[in-house]
């Protein structure tokens, strides 16, 4: 049986047949095509079209993901051959983290940013800043390497939610704090200076009416 001699999860080698928009087929076996979707072939790259990386009669190998018996044709994966990058994902990142990135794409919605290899975060353009960016471009650049914020994972979407404003708001909160706290310690500094010279004007006029009291004394 075709289930039997290919088992979901087995690793199989063959050479592709014939490449379209969607998908690879490659032959697997007399008669047998699998179809490696393009959505299979790879975790970290984007793959506009399969014939870009693959061409007819390169041997690839590839998992079976699913077998259709009627047919005799297999789901074929490249990308299963290597761990998912984002298995696990919530173990590595948590809401509320802090992160470093790299842009790896500007749109007019907002900026994706590189995790790590195939995990990328998007900073929607609202979560820039806390002013309002008419050009992103103006802004950002492909390459640069930012910090943002956690604001929500999404492992089933592959989607992770970030923030740059939150970082800055965050910043603003905190130079406000340490500015409030300065003014205290200047104020209390003040306060204790003011008082100082009172009591020294205060124990310099009665020691200057002692010394007058003693002077008629004598």
């Amino acid at each position: 049986l075709l289930e039997e001699r290919y088992p979901v999860g087995a690793v199989v080698r063959g050479q592709i047949r014939n490449i379209t928009d969607f998908g690879i087929f490659v032959g697997v076996d007399e008669g047998i095509d699998g179809l490696i979707h393009v959505s299979d072939i790879s975790w970290t790259k984007r793959v506009g079209h399969p014939a870009t990386l693959y061409k007819v009669g390169d041997e690839v190998e590839a998992v079976v993901l699913h077998i259709d018996k009627e047919n005799e044709r297999f789901s074929l994966g490249i990308k299963q051959l290597t761990p998912d990058p984002w298995a696990g994902i919530t173990a590595r990142y948590r809401v509320g983290s802090i992160v470093t990135g790299k842009v790896s794409n500007i749109t007019d919605f907002g900026v994706f940013v590189e995790l790590e290899p195939g995990v990328e975060g998007l900073v929607h353009v609202s979560e820039v800043s806390s002013e309002k960016v008419d050009d992103l471009k103006s802004l950002l650049e492909v390459g640069q390497e930012i910090q943002a914020e956690v604001l929500n994972i999404d492992q089933e979407e592959r989607k992770i939610s970030l923030s740059m404003k939150a970082i800055e708001d965050e910043q603003v909160r905190a130079e406000k704090m340490a500015l409030d706290q300065l003014n205290k310690e200047m104020a209390a500094q003040s306060a204790t200076t003011l008082g100082e010279k009172i009591l020294l004007a205060k124990q310099a006029k009665e020691a200057q009416a002692n010394g007058e009291s003693e002077a008629a004394e004598e």
